[in-house]
């Protein structure tokens, strides 16, 4: 798979060989993005590639206003979402930061967060980035990771776009445990460059569900809430978008979002539920975009 994704590599970097060079006009530049985008994204694997129906990166990086040469946090990072189509399409002049919760909120999950997983977060950041190093694309961004809750002040406004994917509805169901969505996004207010960009897709509950029920617990929660989260921390809520809504997902008060693809958590053992859950997709999600004054 290494030697087929580095051929594919390859074949991304020659279609962007003839690419204008970032300082042409605004329309040229935006032309030159797409297609640098369009052909990293059609070097990914079939399996990363089945996923686009849903989580639309293309359309989702273009709405954060992510281009290639910045600074990009991604919260939660993996292989591949988002950290590794950022470091390929930031370029070398880019940056991508990994950001993780700290040991201390990981401690909360219960269940699968034992000892030895939480002593693995301990080395995270550490173990992210040389993990990064294997990554096989060519000419990456520079990667690099921070923990929420022990941010450097060496970050202070150097980010351009801090993206939280499927990540807000944690910091919300642990707020009153320990304060840790009001730390998180006190720290991507100090990280931003003033303008900066604050990209949230997360999974929506329906208006209405309860309120107890929409915490974050059961993976949802409501798109009004998480625009006045971010508003009384001070952010500009800037627009919304329908790119990730799956209108197929209307959730009852008894379900959880990963009774969903990828996860398929209620029917391991039951083809005609799973088939009944595939047919929905992945979850129904808003997709929001917010400013840091200046």
């Amino acid at each position: 798979m290494k030697y087929l994704l580095l051929g594919a590599a390859a074949l991304f970097m020659s279609a962007c060989e003839s690419l204008p060079l970032v300082g042409q006009d605004n329309a040229a530049t935006e032309a030159s993005n797409r297609e640098r985008l369009d052909a990293l994204l059609a070097t990914m694997p079939e399996d990363v590639q089945a996923r686009y129906q849903y989580r639309h990166p293309k359309e989702t990086l273009q709405f954060f206003g992510v281009e290639p040469g910045m600074t990009v946090v991604d919260t939660l990072p993996g292989d591949t979402w988002y950290a590794g189509i950022l470091a390929s399409y930031l370029g070398p002049d880019g940056a991508v930061i990994g950001a993780d919760y700290s040991v201390a909120m990981w401690s909360l999950f219960g269940g699968f967060a034992d000892e030895e997983f939480l002593m693995a977060r301990k080395t995270w950041a550490e173990t992210w980035v040389a993990g990064a190093a294997e990554w096989p694309y060519a000419d990456p961004a520079d990667v690099s990771a921070m923990v929420y809750g022990s941010v450097p002040d060496a970050l202070a406004e150097t980010v351009d776009v801090v993206m939280m994917v499927r990540a807000f509805h944690h910091f919300n169901r642990f707020e009153n445990k320990g304060g840790y969505r009001t730390t998180a996004l006190n720290e991507i207010k100090k990280v931003l460059k003033p303008g900066g960009i604050v990209g949230v897709v997360q999974h929506r509950a329906p208006v209405e569900n309860s309120d107890d029920w929409a915490n974050g617990d059961n993976g949802y929660v409501k798109q009004d809430h998480v625009i006045a989260v971010f508003e009384e921390a001070g952010f500009e809520f800037i627009e919304a978008s329908e790119i990730n809504a799956n209108p197929k997902d209307q959730p009852a008060e008894e379900d959880f979002v990963w009774r969903l693809p990828p996860t398929l958590g209620t029917s391991q053992d039951n083809d005609e539920l799973k088939a009944e859950m595939s047919a929905i997709g992945e979850s129904d999600r808003m997709t929001l975009k917010f400013r840091k004054p200046g």
